[in-house]
């Protein structure tokens, strides 16, 4: 190949198109996408609201870092109110209400009680190992040891041999 058709063929390559449509990302409008997370919805209705992919939606994920940067932000902030509200139905608390009457404002201070369940979520998700529904039971045999089993083929005092040290025990 001369230089000439060398130097032809690189062009070819530099002007060549790109493969696949567009990308839609630049007409998402972060707003939108914030007042959604910030709502509860997950990436997968976001990008149905979007008219995109999931795939695509975890593509612009991975390439571009600002996208997925403020997706993880809202997230987080979207679960600290969470948090901030089971812990505040937990504990119990106050709110404050203007209540019209006979065309006067009285203030009206409500008081919420402590939820148990709120509790039970908390403490089983904060301390697992002292609030867990499951227990563990270990079963050993004599001094913490392995359990022997008795077979079949001993006779009854072979067996009383084996287990002479746990009757004593007792």
């Amino acid at each position: 190949m001369t230089a000439k058709a060398k130097v032809k063929k690189k062009q070819v390559k530099k002007t060549a198109k790109k493969i696949g449509r567009p990308s839609k990302i630049d007409k998402v409008d972060l707003k939108q996408v914030e007042k959604l997370v910030r709502a509860g919805w997950t990436d997968v209705q976001m990008s149905a609201f979007f008219d995109v992919s999931e795939r695509t939606w975890n593509t612009w994920k991975l390439k571009h870092d600002e996208f997925l940067q403020s997706l993880k932000d809202w997230k987080a902030e979207a679960d600290h109110e969470v948090e901030r509200s089971l812990y505040q139905r937990a504990c119990g608390y106050e709110t404050i209400e203007e209540r019209l009457v006979d065309g006067k404002v009285f203030m009206l201070t409500k008081q919420w009680p402590p939820d148990s369940t709120s509790m039970i979520f908390w403490l089983k998700n904060r301390k697992p190992a002292e609030w867990r529904d499951k227990t563990d039971h270990e079963h050993s045999g004599p001094g913490g040891g392995p359990i022997r089993t008795i077979t079949t083929q001993m006779t009854p005092q072979e067996a009383a041999e084996i287990y002479a040290d746990t009757l004593h025990d007792e």
